[in-house]
């Protein structure tokens, strides 16, 4: 019988308060304290948005600009007003949720979360402001 090994895992949910209505926040910081903090040298790290109105990506952190262009484009997919059925008169902020989606994995290396040059893990708030919650979930060896 083949021997079965499992992972140490640690979990934590953070906070991010959103102070606009659409915007996209730099968390890699948090997740990187988090990442040190658990001594998992290898393994994975799984972020997990619990917001159907907001979402996770990974871009370009150098220019702030790249940002608001996807800010932009999204509004432009998803406008705010556009009749939309749903009730709450957020069905935009569902929508590009959607098109975002509500988590992304990194791949830990020497007790870190590998990331490229010019990337960053973003918070993608688009209903806030709002505080939000972000599970993040590390397991390796």
């Amino acid at each position: 019988m083949a021997e079965v090994y499992c992972s140490p895992m640690q979990q934590t949910e953070i906070s991010v308060e959103t102070p606009g209505k659409q915007i996209m926040l730099d968390i890699t910081p948090d997740v990187q304290k988090f990442v040190r903090s658990t001594g998992i040298k290898e393994g994975i790290c799984h972020l997990f948005c619990l917001h159907t109105t907001a979402g996770l990506t990974i871009n370009e952190n150098a220019d702030p600009a790249v940002r608001r262009d996807i800010i932009m484009e999204l509004g432009k997919i998803a406008p705010f007003a556009n009749g939309y059925s749903h009730l709450e008169g957020n069905a935009d902020a569902h929508i590009k949720s959607t098109l975002v989606g509500c988590s992304e994995t990194l791949i830990i290396s020497n007790g870190r979360p590998i990331l490229g040059t010019w990337q960053s893990v973003f918070f993608c708030e688009f209903d806030g402001p709002r505080t939000r919650r972000v599970w993040i979930e590390v397991m390796g060896e």
